[in-house]
């Protein structure tokens, strides 16, 4: 079995000939073969390749692509990687994947007072995990009593412009704390520089001073603390959204005067019909023009994932050991399987762990593991209306993660306060397409669907 730690598997095979050449395509002639022919010298390749880097036109490395598989990383790693939104990512499902022996990582700690006391925690968490699902605890509720430290297996694809930004932030931005990260990024830049000479020849130099975070130290915090909020807060959105969408979709048209479109506006059932007619396209780009931002409070880390899968929005995302270990999400099947007082003990003990790490000095990119999966956080998040409407097809529909379904529902239902028309068609797919995508995976309810989405 491989060692744990991020592999290539795959690499464009033309490699920095394709990047040189979209390099020279802009500045020599030729048709783009002809120049592609031309750009086959590695060395002059890697040395046009910096030099156009260090200009500033670092699209060209878009087009050299990485395959990466992750081998036995702990679920931390998986985290910081899936908010790279350019990058593309398939994950082992915790909801249907037994993880009783997937392993945990163990950071280096020179106490081995303490190193005894947190293996000995993590195996009795795994245990508190294999008993749960034994006494019929679905695993996508077992799974939050899961330690931030587990393993977890996934691939990603990403292009070499997204690479340098995993790299920037592993070594220079917020992962470099996490030794794990660290180790990974270092290990990573190796294999990148062999393989690209001409875009990583620079690396260290060009992201010495580089900084992923703001310093708001300046502002004073006060000590966390339990506090009533909602499920989700429209904090902001596009004013007049509907009819901005209903004069997009007219100018994109091109069929109408200035004077067309304002008369169109001014009457609510031809906007109602014009969002109508762009719900029923296949490339509603009108929709694009109406952007939400939204809070999603208590959400669990598990949870989490589901919603940054979501490519097309701006997420914000706390950093992991700002985390209250305090608040946690309690599933209702746990209370039905009598192993309630066992599954709060297991988040009251992982707290006292991660208190007696930070009375011994253990930095926090260590301490970061005695996280569990049903740990809370607030996440911000910003979508645009077509976005939206993927997001609550995939989200509101009764195979979603419960958690992640409550949480849409109640979203749409909020949206539809405040922008009822474009959103009156929105729900999953049985409801806004009238067909359900799920096959014989199907909930057969489509008619309680409907009822409840209208």
């Amino acid at each position: 079995m491989a060692e744990s730690g991020v592999y290539i598997i795959g690499c464009t095979d033309c490699g920095e000939s394709v990047c040189a050449a979209s390099g020279r395509i802009s500045t020599q002639q030729g048709t783009a073969l002809e120049i592609f022919e031309r750009s086959h010298d590695a060395q002059k390749n890697s040395k046009l390749i910096s030099k156009v880097i260090r200009s500033g036109h670092t699209s060209t490395t878009e087009h050299m692509l990485f395959n990466l598989a992750f081998e036995n990383v702990s679920v931390v790693v998986e985290q910081f990687m899936i908010e790279f939104r350019l990058a593309s990512f398939t994950v082992k499902s915790r909801r249907y994947v037994d993880f009783s022996n997937s392993g945990y990582y163990v950071p280096k700690l020179e106490s081995e007072e303490l190193k005894a006391k947190y293996t000995s925690h993590m195996d009795f968490l795994f245990s508190l995990y294999s008993e749960l699902c034994e006494n019929g605890v679905a695993k996508e509720d077992a799974r939050f009593v899961l330690p931030y430290c587990f393993f977890s297996n996934f691939f990603c694809s990403l292009n070499g412009r997204e690479m340098v930004n995993v790299l920037r932030a592993m070594l220079y931005g917020r992962g470099k704390d996490i030794p794990e990260i660290y180790g990974i990024g270092l290990s990573l830049l190796r294999e990148c520089k062999e393989k690209a000479p001409g875009v990583f020849e620079n690396f260290e130099a060009d992201n010495e001073n580089y900084r992923d975070l703001a310093d708001l130290s300046f502002v004073h915090a006060q000590q966390q603390e339990q506090e009533l909020k909602k499920d989700v807060e429209i904090l902001s959105f596009t004013p007049d959204c509907e009819k901005l969408v209903a004069k997009a979709a007219l100018i994109e048209s091109g069929r109408f005067s200035s004077t067309d479109i304002e008369s169109a506006l001014a009457d609510k059932r031809t906007v109602s019909k014009i969002l109508d007619a762009v719900f029923a396209s296949d490339r509603p780009r009108a929709l694009e023009s109406a952007v939400f931002t939204v809070k999603f409070n208590d959400i669990s880390l598990s949870t989490l994932t589901h919603l940054a899968r979501h490519r097309m929005q701006g997420i914000c995302v706390p950093q992991l050991d700002s985390c209250n270990r305090r608040s946690y999400i309690i599933p209702p099947s746990v209370k039905e399987s009598g192993l309630l007082e066992k599954y709060i003990a297991a988040f009251e003990r992982t707290a006292a762990l991660f208190e007696e790490f930070k009375s011994a000095g253990i930095p926090s990119g260590q301490s970061v593991y005695c996280l569990l999966s049903g740990n809370t956080i607030d996440v911000v998040s910003t979508m645009n209306g077509r976005e939206l409407r993927l997001f609550f097809a995939l989200r509101t529909c009764t195979r979603a993660q419960w958690e992640i379904r409550e949480k849409a529902t109640r979203l749409l239902f909020e949206l539809r306060k405040e922008a009822p028309l474009l959103f009156k068609s929105c729900g999953p797919s049985c409801f806004s397409k009238g067909k359900c995508p799920e096959g014989r995976l199907s909930c057969g309810k489509m008619s309680e669907m409907n009822e409840r989405f209208s």
